[in-house]
């Protein structure tokens, strides 16, 4: 459990991650307040997760670590409300992609305490990958702190900060088309009469053997895609992969404007 007191502006969908993952993981921090202009949406966090508190959000910037878990398109208008609040030692983790710790920085009247991540949804069982980068003015005992913090939702990994909109598409959005994948596949499995658990199970193993093919066995990934005989959907994924990959480059180009 975090000795520091965490703020969430913003309940949404990384609020409701992170807390089930500190959940699950029996490290909630003791002290957690969360703002969100939505009522319903504070309601239906607070019935989730009943020890946190819901607040202003003054009350929530004004906490150790202040978690920005807004939309991008809202940023413009909340930061820099968020600024005032802001203790001198506080640290703001922004969630949100687009926005460069310059921006924020500017934003919020010059303060400069900022951790930029790309949250997992993974992290609510604590599997995410959630790549970050630490402005420069932190202390080593700040990110120590910060790590500790972030432990339990999985790998909080080091990265320059000009890669963080490149991994929102690579390690954040990918899941949305990945999961329907391994949904569909598992009941396929099921209605073969293997259980859920038995079908994930294998499709995790799977998973994990594929990409280390891809990164281990020194084949081209056209050799390594050889290696299976039998291809029963290659029309379709070759379809998939031609209207995906210019789709996937305008959505980085945007959050890279």
């Amino acid at each position: 459990m975090s000795a520091k007191s965490v703020g969430f502006i913003g309940g949404g969908r990384i609020a409701t991650v992170f807390l089930g993952g500190w959940s699950r993981a029996g490290a909630l921090p003791g002290n957690v307040v969360v703002f969100d202009s939505d009522a319903e949406v504070s309601a239906k966090l607070k019935a989730r997760y009943p020890d946190i508190e819901i607040a202003g959000l003054a009350e929530a910037a004004g906490q150790d670590i202040v978690l920005l878990a807004v939309h991008p398109p809202v940023v413009g208008s909340v930061v820099p409300l968020v600024g005032p609040a802001l203790k001198a030692d506080a640290v703001l983790v922004s969630l949100v992609p687009k926005f460069t710790a310059a921006k924020l920085a500017e934003m919020l009247g010059g303060f400069r305490r900022i951790v930029r991540m790309i949250p997992n949804a993974a992290s609510l069982v604590g599997k995410g990958y959630n790549p970050t980068a630490f402005s420069d003015v932190l202390c080593g005992r700040d990110c120590r702190e910060l790590g500790c913090l972030f432990a339990p939702l999985g790998a909080c990994v080091e990265v320059p900060e000009a890669q963080l909109e490149t991994y929102a598409v690579l390690t954040a959005q990918s899941l949305t088309y990945f999961w329907p994948q391994i949904d569909m596949l598992a009941s396929l499995a099921e209605a073969s009469g293997l259980s859920r658990d038995e079908s994930l199970k294998g499709i995790e193993g799977m998973l994990v053997g594929a990409v280390a093919a891809l990164r281990n066995s020194g084949l081209t990934p056209a050799e390594v895609q050889d290696l299976v005989p039998v291809r029963p959907l290659a029309d379709e994924v070759n379809a998939f992969v031609g209207a995906a990959r210019p789709k996937l480059a305008a959505v980085l180009a945007k959050l890279r404007a």
